[in-house]
């Protein structure tokens, strides 16, 4: 005679269980919480510089995307584990968001709040120009500004050594319906060693900038142009995939007819994780 299947656990039992779950959850982070602050300590004694480390957060969302599964979505584990990041790098130094709300208001405040959450102080600005010379008066604060229009060339106050840079592109974790699409430029002060150069991000000033020039620079790198009123072309802010390929863009736009007048390397940050229709990142 064969044995009865074990009856199905009943609610409470389920429900007890996601207590236990939530409970040694909220005792995880309260550890977390511990180890920053000892780690707040250490660093007022070996370390000078930003609180912000771009490829050790890119590591982090790189290795929580590869492990995950199951029904709960990527996009709420992404912004639970940003929000973490952000509130936890807000407690060692206190810092505010600048926002630049001239492309998209609610756009750009969606993107805050799922990257940054609630804790971090928001400060919208009508410009990107005013959001980034907020963060360059700053000592650790951040800019959001969009990473595929612009009114302005406001990526030339980049330029100079010493000044912000560009140094991370959200969303990192990119697909067509994400609740925060909205790609921006994160700037900010960091210090060298916590940069990721995976795609490096130039100021190009050319003469002779137009519709076929610019189709012979799309496949090679990511391009904002702004017209240049001071002569006939325009300032690019030109992201490239991999590093020492500069010369290749330039040789580009002098083939299609553009001469460079000036340039400068203004930051970089990581690759990004695209996620297609079927659900797998890459």
């Amino acid at each position: 005679m064969s044995t009865p299947p074990p009856a199905p656990p009943s609610l409470a039992e389920l429900r007890k269980e996601i207590d236990t779950i939530d409970e040694g959850v909220h005792r995880l982070l309260m550890q977390r919480g511990d180890i920053i602050d000892r780690l707040i300590h250490v660093k007022q004694t070996q370390e000078v510089g930003s609180a912000f480390r771009p490829a050790r957060e890119a590591d982090m969302m790189r290795r929580l995307v590869e492990r995950h599964r199951g029904i709960l979505p990527l996009d709420t584990v992404e912004s639970i584990w940003r929000v973490i990041i952000s509130t936890f790098t807000y407690v060692q130094a206190p810092f505010s968001l600048h926002a630049d709300i001239s492309v998209s208001e609610p756009a750009m405040r969606d993107s805050a709040r799922f990257h940054f959450g609630f804790t971090v102080p928001y400060v919208a600005h009508f410009s990107a120009q005013a959001a980034v010379e907020a963060v360059a008066k700053s000592k650790g604060d951040l800019a959001l500004v969009s990473a595929i229009a612009s009114r302005t060339p406001w990526w030339l106050t980049l330029e100079a050594q010493g000044t912000p840079k560009i140094t991370a592109r959200l969303p990192f974790v990119e697909r067509a319906d994400h609740p925060a699409a909205l790609p921006v430029f994160v700037v900010s002060r960091v210090a060298d060693s916590a940069m990721v150069t995976e795609v490096e991000t130039w100021s190009v000033r050319v003469s002779g900038w137009n519709a076929e020039t610019a189709r012979a620079l799309s496949p090679l790198a990511e391009i904002v142009a702004v017209p240049d009123t001071a002569f006939d072309g325009a300032a690019l802010l030109v992201s490239i995939a991999g590093v020492h390929r500069f010369e290749e863009i330039k040789l580009a736009l002098v083939r299609a007819g553009a001469s460079v007048r000036s340039s400068a390397l203004v930051g970089s940050h990581a690759t990004r994780y695209t996620v297609p229709a079927n659900g797998a990142a890459r």
